[in-house]
């Protein structure tokens, strides 16, 4: 789906919002769906009084309440136990794990529960909840606090796994997200959460899921990425087309499910395709989508698929961060390759 369709249209006469960053789309987009519907409710640590530690529900506990905004123990857990409970229930429960690295106490409820309950009950159940996670590097946070975890929960039948790069989609697929009937995994690429702002109406507009969005229209190589490296992959855009190169950039934004007919299509037409993510290289999400051109675009390719990753090895503290993550410089060296290579 080309971003330029996804745009809301503002009414020229009505006051201009203010620009807002994704953290503040999130914020935004909980306001919104507390309001519309009581059985939204928000939980975690810290995320009541406190406001969360990115500050992604503050205002919330004072405006709707501790029986809306619950603080919860230091339990990952438990936080995903009740979650699941409350969603099978009639609620619409929206989680949050304090860091990406803390998900992994939450897998069992995640995967053996919540992913399962419309399977197993044979539709009599289903599982609403959306887990909001601040996702990735880039910030200088310790251990535990710069996963690129993705790949782990696009392997689960029964998830939706979404993650939004801009503060428009942020604001648009998180509403979506309440709103699905089943289990969804929002990531937030925290490395942008103040990146830049956006105009977002807060209209209550959702955007639709399960779509890749075209960012920018090319005919020589298709860059496809999600998260926090849609910005990397746009600068390495705009300087290949500075070397006379025509880069079209998918942001995938829904990795589970894939919508790879826009992949496909785009690689129709370009013939060449560098995947882009900063989790590490093996068994990363890149490789499924290598594989999908593998199986069923083999013939459009005039080129190797290139894949620009972070390396196999667990994010390096502080000094190295920035040199494990994907580079523009990375990115352009591949685009190269791929047109040295036809």
């Amino acid at each position: 789906m080309n971003q330029a369709q996804t745009m809301t249209k503002i009414d020229p006469n009505a006051s201009t919002p203010a620009a807002i960053t994704l953290i503040e789309a999130v914020t935004q987009a909980l306001a919104y769906e507390m309001r519309a519907d009581d059985r939204v409710l928000v939980l975690g640590e810290d995320v009541g009084v406190n406001g969360g530690v990115f500050r992604a529900t503050a205002g919330l506990h004072a405006q709707f309440g501790s029986s809306r905004v619950l603080d919860t123990p230091l339990d990952e857990t438990t936080i995903a136990g009740l979650t699941v409970g409350l969603a099978t229930q009639g609620m619409r429960p929206v989680a949050e794990a304090q860091f990406d690295g803390f998900m992994y106490p939450m897998v069992d409820h995640i995967v053996c529960h919540a992913a399962r309950m419309r399977y197993r009950t044979r539709g009599r159940l289903s599982c609403p909840m959306v887990l909001r996670v601040p996702w990735g590097g880039g910030i200088r946070a310790p251990e535990h606090h710069s996963e690129a975890n993705e790949a782990i929960f696009t392997n689960v039948p029964g998830l939706r796994v979404v993650m939004p790069s801009s503060p428009q989609r942020a604001y648009g697929m998180l509403l979506a997200a309440i709103r699905d009937p089943d289990p969804v995994i929002y990531f937030e690429p925290k490395r942008i959460y103040r990146a830049y702002k956006e105009i977002v109406p807060d209209d209550g507009e959702a955007l639709p899921l399960d779509v890749c969005y075209v960012l920018r229209d090319g005919t020589d190589v298709t860059l496809v990425t999600w998260g926090a490296q849609v910005k990397e992959c746009l600068e390495a855009a705009d300087r290949l087309a500075a070397e006379g190169i025509s880069a079209e950039v998918i942001d995938v934004a829904t990795l589970r499910p894939l919508d790879f007919d826009t992949i496909a299509e785009s690689v129709s037409r370009t013939g060449r395709c560098v995947i882009v993510h900063e989790a590490p290289k093996t068994a990363g999400f890149g490789a499924e989508i290598a594989a999908r051109l593998a199986e069923e675009s083999m013939y459009d390719l005039v080129a190797p698929v290139e894949r620009v990753t972070g390396y196999d090895t667990h994010i390096p503290l502080f000094r190295l961060e920035m040199k494990y993550l994907p580079s523009v410089d990375r990115i352009v060296t591949a685009a190269r390759r791929t047109l040295a290579a036809s």
